[in-house]
Parts: structure tokens; sequence; C-alpha cells
């Protein structure tokens, strides 16, 4: 049974992604001008990064239910990891191929250090919560 917590965290889950392709191919130009680093590091990477942290997240909060054992929670991990890399992918391909926005590989970079942390983290959180339910 689909709970109402489960509905709004699977529409949260597809208006994130939209907001990640809405992001990732919009006109650059729009954009308000920034700093080109911050602590260091390039801002568009940082802005990549966090863009792509919050997947793992929603992904987990709307298929919570599915993971009962430790090692389903570890193989949702590397899927959610592997879904978030595929939509990464796709945005960088696409990109690619407009007019007014470039491939980076430094942005998928970016992209995939976000979502392993982030899935590390969701693991962890998710193997805790099992083990707890256990006692």
């Amino acid at each position: 049974m689909t709970t109402p917590k489960t509905i709004l965290a699977r529409i949260l889950f597809l208006l994130y992604i939209g907001l990640i392709a809405l992001l990732c191919f919009m006109h650059v130009d729009r954009m308000p001008d920034v700093q080109k680093t911050l602590f260091g590091l390039p801002t568009d990477k940082i802005v990549h990064f966090v863009m792509f942290l919050p997947f793992p997240i929603l992904a987990y909060l709307a298929y919570d239910h599915l993971t009962n054992k430790v090692w389903r929670a570890a193989v949702f991990a590397v899927l959610n990891f592997c879904f978030g890399a595929i939509l990464a992918v796709i945005t960088e391909y696409v990109q690619g191929y407009l007019p007014y926005r470039t491939k980076d590989m430094n942005d998928l970079k970016a992209d995939l250090y976000a979502l392993a942390i982030c899935a590390a983290f969701v693991f962890i959180i998710d193997a805790t919560h099992i083990k707890r339910r256990k006692n």
C-alpha cells in the first residue's frame, strides 16, 4: 500500500528531476554573474555537486520501503548511484548537442562525487534503521 508520505516523496523526486533538466538545459546567459571560484574551487563544479547531492536522499525517501535487510540497502545504494549516474551522463551528453551549452567531463565528475558520497550516506542511515528495527 502506498502511503501519502510515499506519494509526496515520489512527486518531489519527479519535480527534482525536472528541475535538474531545467538547470542543465537552460540558456546560461539567463544566469546571474557569480564569482569564478569559491574556496578555491570552480563555482560551476560546486553547483553541479550541490545539484546532484539530493538525488540519493530523494530516491531513498520515495522507495524506502524496499529496504528491509542490510544487503538490500547495499543493493539499493548501488542502484541509486547508478540511476543518478545515468541521469548525470545523459545531462552532460545532451548539453554537448545544445548550441548554447557545452559538455564538460569535470561537471560529470562533480555530479558523480556528489552521488557517491550521498549514496554512501543514505546506505549508512538505511542500514542503521534496519538494525534498529531488528532490535
